[in-house]
């Protein structure tokens, strides 16, 4: 959906560049998150797709077209784009700044209206929202508001850049949660930018870990990163609880539990839990084995903090 080849961008008085011989694909329907230090050249690489910033050299492909052979505000209509510091705008209501692109694009009314009724349905904001204007929002209401208006148009390519940083962090945590289960039903092309690890790892499919220059140190699952970090700066950006983090992708029901018994007051997991939530139940409960259930309460078999370590030594 998405090929950068050779990539460069060097501003003007600058002595070297911000981004240099990038390359990487981003196939349909998944999460691409860019990642790094600082200075890393990660938003510039992110602008570069939708010409925000013009590429100095390098190629960039959009559903295999060259972006530099097609009209920038033609282009920019048909990407969404989420931007932190940038929320709906001020002077419109939400059902205005939810109808922006599908208006710019000559759309007949009542298809416009359904749409914003579809899109507030999808990002859970309350009809009576849709009246109102950004400033009588709370801050997750107008980070919903933004994505659904970057939605709109149904863009098959969205580009995030921090868009849940501004929030605070249980807000931030809904969010993610509320898009991460609107991804799995639309399948919408995303390159996210973030300076988050963790949230990197939350919210993707690839990771990109960028170092100064756009340099691409690794590009790989997270789970792939966490067990197998490809150079000493990947394994000191993801952190020296890289182990831990990777329990929190790897599904209870995704390891072979033990047919044994339990003692009677054995704490419970489910099986759709993780095996960083399984290992939070038994050292909070102080016990070393936990009776792993289905969603249906029926007995699936026992995890032990043995089984657990094997995992994190895998």
């Amino acid at each position: 959906m998405i090929s950068l080849r050779s990539v460069a961008k060097r501003f003007a008085g600058a002595t070297s560049d911000a981004v240099h011989d990038l390359s990487l694909d981003v196939f349909e329907g998944e999460v691409v998150v860019l990642v790094g230090p600082s200075g890393c050249g990660k938003t510039t690489t992110m602008r570069m797709i939708n010409r925000l910033i013009e590429p100095t050299s390098g190629t960039i492909v959009v559903e295999g077209t060259d972006v530099m052979k097609r009209d920038p505000v033609e282009l920019r209509r048909g990407i969404g784009y989420v931007i932190q510091t940038v929320g709906p705008m001020p002077h419109r209501t939400v059902a205005q700044n939810i109808a922006t692109v599908p208006d710019l694009l000559g759309w007949e009314q009542p298809r416009t209206r359904e749409r914003i009724d579809e899109m507030a349905r999808l990002l859970e904001l309350d009809p009576e929202l849709l009246a109102r204007y950004p400033s009588e929002l709370s801050g997750g209401q107008r980070q919903r508001a933004g994505v659904a208006r970057a939605l709109a148009a149904d863009p098959p390519v969205m580009l995030m850049d921090e868009p849940f940083a501004a929030v605070d962090p249980v807000v931030r945590s809904r969010l993610q949660d509320q898009f991460l289960d609107i991804q799995r039903r639309l399948r919408k092309t995303i390159v996210f930018v973030t300076h988050d690890i963790d949230e990197a790892i939350k919210m993707a499919d690839r990771i990109a870990i960028l170092n100064v220059g756009g340099i691409v140190e690794q590009y790989a699952p997270p789970e792939e990163i966490l067990r197998a970090p490809a150079s000493a700066f990947v394994a000191d950006f993801v952190g020296e609880e890289r182990g831990l983090k990777r329990l929190g992708l790897i599904a209870v029901r995704d390891v072979e539990v033990d047919p044994g018994g339990a003692p009677a007051d054995a704490p419970t997991v489910r099986d759709d839990q993780t095996m960083r939530q399984a290992l939070d139940v038994l050292v909070t409960t102080g016990r070393d084995v936990a009776v792993v259930t289905g969603a249906d309460g029926e007995r699936r078999g026992i995890l032990t903090l043995e089984r657990i370590s094997r995992e994190l030594a895998s």
